[in-house]
């Protein structure tokens, strides 16, 4: 598993990983489920690349940034994020940020 991008924040090293919360169509509801798995799957990914570091690249933190969908999609997010086990959601930050569906220059 990787991480997606390495960045220093006052000397300190942090590992982001970026993920969208979308499904088709978008118009239909996100669902806690979907949410769940994306969540679940991206965090334990994260805490693998953790592992795996390089000593020289190693992070202390790590960011999940979530583009979502909408404002409904980014409740979802925050709502699944909130029932998951503390094991899996140990030292990462997660970011989220709403593109109302305006996203298409971010692909």
């Amino acid at each position: 598993k990787k991480t997606d991008i390495l960045v220093e924040i006052d000397t300190r090293k942090i590992g982001v990983s970026v993920t969208r919360a979308f499904h088709y169509p978008p118009a239909d509801p996100y669902t806690v489920p979907e949410a769940t798995a994306l969540l679940t799957g991206k965090l334990e990914d994260i805490q693998l690349s953790a592992q795996n570091a390089d000593p020289a690249d190693a992070w202390q933190r790590s960011v999940l940034h979530v583009v979502a969908y909408d404002a409904q999609y980014a409740d979802t997010v925050e709502t699944a994020y909130g029932q998951l086990d503390s094991t899996i959601t140990a030292d990462t930050i997660l970011f989220v940020t709403v593109t109302d569906g305006q996203d298409d220059f971010v692909y």
